[in-house]
């Protein structure tokens, strides 16, 4: 099993740069399930959430060509198996994405229920609840949710209870093709809803709404094909912003969108960094002097992004002072913690809230990565780190992080991979 071997004090210097947003690429490439016509991808990264959901589209019977870097070209012209099998889903969270797509397009679908990260319950039901209200038929069965619409989906109000991501993308997609008129309400507000948007438009959706609460979308008889460069990784690029901070570098983050990081510059410059635009796309971070605490809550976009609190949480520990860190989104958020304590750090654990005292000075240990995010956590937590780490089980950072060990390398980190 691979693993990184990490050698703390080295602060990062020069430019590094964000690729295509993991969580933009897997609903749009969930969405060319939805016309027969070819669809080109760009800015594409090649994660391994990525190549799960590429073989996920050729099992249910897409055809998927790689071009240049970052290109996918995608054709469903039939889909012959409308499904999602449970030993190609079982490692990815993002699955239950093409329940929407399969369903408007085939009129049916057998979806199993989604793996991934271990990080807290995210409840399909708000997907098969508003599928229901487009007039949908779901049974759960055998660990498979089994869904048929043989009339077509026909649009009308749709609620969440809660904010979902997925559930909205999920939604957005079987509305397109539904009869008439589809309003979410209480709609999830990320940047990957409205590049969603703007790629299912390009195919001919009618879509108003997208970024805001309220989503209102006109159903068609069919979509397109359509070419479409998919939006930066904000939390890849927020890592990395954190990453600048957190060894005391100067770094500037490119390929990135600012108005996308807002929330968590906001509280960089509250902890003690220059943060500001080396370029319209581009972020340019540095440490002013010694950092301290402010205390972070996740919330939905705009607030600050729960995929980006286990890093956070591992720049708390060189700041002075105590900084209180609270997750509303996801209540087992904080498997990392005891991970960085394995490296020195002062944090308690008081449910969704973790206290972490600081500075502290961190000491290379073996630590184990739980998910995706806590794993950059500790890759973060290693660079400052006398001696040296070693961050077993990092498949959970490829699920998110295309090469990140090298893009670090190249500003300046003690970092390689490992058997």
């Amino acid at each position: 099993m691979e693993k990184f071997l990490i050698r703390g004090g080295a602060p990062l210097e020069g430019e590094i740069a964000a690729g295509g947003a993991k969580n933009s690429a897997l609903p749009a490439l969930a969405a060319c399930l939805l016309t027969a016509e070819p669809v080109t991808l760009r800015r594409i990264p090649r994660v391994r959430d990525v190549r799960t959901m590429e073989r996920l589209l050729e099992h249910a019977g897409a055809a998927v060509e790689h071009g240049e870097a970052g290109v996918v070209r995608v054709r469903a012209e039939a889909l012959g198996t409308p499904e999602a099998p449970y030993d190609l889903v079982k490692t990815m969270r993002a699955s239950s994405l093409v329940l929407g797509p399969l369903l408007a397009r085939a009129g049916r679908a057998r979806v199993s229920l989604p793996g991934g990260c271990a990080i807290g319950a995210r409840p399909i039901n708000l997907h098969i609840q508003g599928l229901e209200q487009l007039g949908a038929r779901i049974e759960q069965t055998h660990g498979y949710i089994e869904a048929t619409a043989p009339d077509g989906l026909r649009g009308g109000p749709v609620h969440f209870d809660r904010i979902t991501v997925t559930g909205t993308e999920d939604l957005l997609m079987a509305a397109v093709l539904a009869r008439g008129e589809t309003v979410l309400d209480n709609a999830a507000r990320e940047p990957e809803v409205s590049d969603l948007a703007a790629l299912l438009i390009r195919m001919g959706a009618r879509i108003q709404g997208a970024g805001t609460s309220t989503i209102r979308i006109q159903g068609v008889e069919r979509l397109a094909g359509a070419d479409h460069t998919i939006i930066a990784d904000r939390i890849e690029a927020g890592t990395f912003l954190i990453a600048g901070a957190i060894t005391g570098g100067d770094l500037i983050v490119g390929g990135c969108q600012p108005e996308h990081l807002a929330a968590l510059a906001a509280g960089l410059r509250q902890a003690g960094c220059d943060i500001r635009e080396a370029a319209p796309d581009s972020l340019h971070v540095r440490r002013l002097g010694r950092l301290r605490a402010i205390d972070v809550t996740t919330a939905e976009y705009p607030g600050f992004a729960t995929d980006l609190q286990a890093q956070y949480m591992a720049l708390m520990t060189q700041a002075e002072g105590i900084s209180f860190v609270t997750e509303t989104i996801f209540e087992n958020r904080f498997m990392h913690a005891p991970e960085l304590m394995r490296m020195g750090a002062n944090i308690r654990i008081e449910g969704r809230q973790a206290i972490v005292a600081g500075p502290t000075a961190l000491s290379g240990a073996q630590v184990i990565a739980s998910d995706l995010r806590a794993s950059a956590s500790l890759v973060l937590a290693a660079l400052v780190a006398r001696g040296e780490t070693i961050v077993d089980r990092v498949y959970h950072i490829d699920r998110g992080y295309e090469r990140i060990e090298e893009k670090l390398s190249r500003v300046g980190a003690q970092i390689r991979r490992v058997d």
